[in-house]
């Protein structure tokens, strides 16, 4: 008979994707409860995650999403705690999560990715706008935060003019940015589970661009499509530079990278150590594509928790 554990699902959370975190905690729940284990709740919003006593957990889920839950933060208070817990750990998570980092290790080793600038937003606008040109990059532009999730805050610029109304928008809330090339094609994201590449999705969104209200609102519309529409030579191609990615930032358990195919090419644009769980994420959907049903998913994430650690 299947031990039972005691499994502290980690849901909520300081960030600006807390209500995400919430909608995939309650998700991850429900399975783990169905699996047959105890669970227990903590929302750092209410109770600070110092407070977890270790010897009444055998396993962290963690379903924080963004700052503090997949930067690094939270997997170093696990760590202190010496708690075994899901996804990846403190180095591959705030590597992955800070994208001019990940994009420079993407980038050494040898996996395509958009060109970008490091931009400080304390430098004077028209600075700013010159580094932008002398790049030559070609309109439109992609202006977004380093390390935040969701495509929050992430701006397409068509025309220059838009430009010095965003970097003013930004400059709330960033002290840098990251300025990248819009590449072009089809969206196109792969998911990685037990050190294997199971799959892929295409999105197609109704709005300009894949966004937060395309990602989390089921009135945006936003097109699924499994098969993707490319061969099987570039079915596996992407496949592989997804696996790549994983191994090289040195992520555990579930990831998602998301790609642009391009003229030919694919550009990885990031890669997610903490995945969505809501009932419109995408591993869970090309999970079940490839027959893992959800609470498969759910129990191989919880025994690779505890296997590695």
């Amino acid at each position: 008979m299947k031990k039972r554990k005691k499994v502290l699902v980690v849901l909520g959370g300081l960030s600006r994707e807390r209500e995400v975190s919430l909608k995939s905690g309650r998700a991850c729940i429900k399975a783990i409860k169905k699996l047959g284990h105890y669970v227990k709740t903590l929302d750092p919003k209410k109770k600070p995650l110092n407070q977890i006593n270790k010897n009444q957990i055998d396993i962290i889920f963690n379903a924080l999403h963004g700052k503090y839950g997949e930067d690094g933060i939270a997997q170093s208070n696990f760590e202190y705690l010496r708690i075994p817990y899901t996804h990846s750990g403190v180095i591959s998570s705030m590597n992955s999560m800070d994208k001019i980092i990940s994009k420079n290790i993407f980038i050494s080793n040898r996996i395509l990715t958009p060109r970008f600038l490091h931009l400080n937003l304390n430098d004077n606008v028209n600075l700013i706008k010159s580094k932008i040109a002398r790049k030559k990059f070609k309109l439109p532009i992609v202006l977004k935060p380093i390390r935040e999730g969701s495509s929050i805050d992430v701006n397409i610029c068509f025309n220059y003019s838009k430009i010095s109304s965003v970097l003013k928008s930004l400059s709330k809330n960033y002290k840098e940015i990251l300025c990248e090339e819009f590449i072009g094609g089809q969206e196109i994201q792969v998911a990685v589970i037990n050190k294997k590449a199971i799959g892929s999705i295409e999105l197609k969104p109704k709005r300009k661009f894949y966004d937060y209200q395309a990602k989390y609102n089921v009135k945006s519309k936003t097109k699924h499509i499994i098969p993707v529409n490319i061969n099987n030579k570039k079915m596996n191609e992407v496949l592989n530079i997804a696996l790549k990615a994983h191994k090289v930032i040195g992520c555990k358990g579930v990831t998602r990278s998301d790609f642009k195919f391009y003229n030919n090419k694919f550009y990885l644009l990031e890669i997610n150590t903490q995945p969505g769980m809501t009932s419109l994420s995408l591993v869970p959907e090309i999970a079940r594509y490839r027959n893992i049903s959800f609470l498969k998913l759910i129990d191989w994430i919880i025994k690779d928790a505890s296997e590695r650690r």
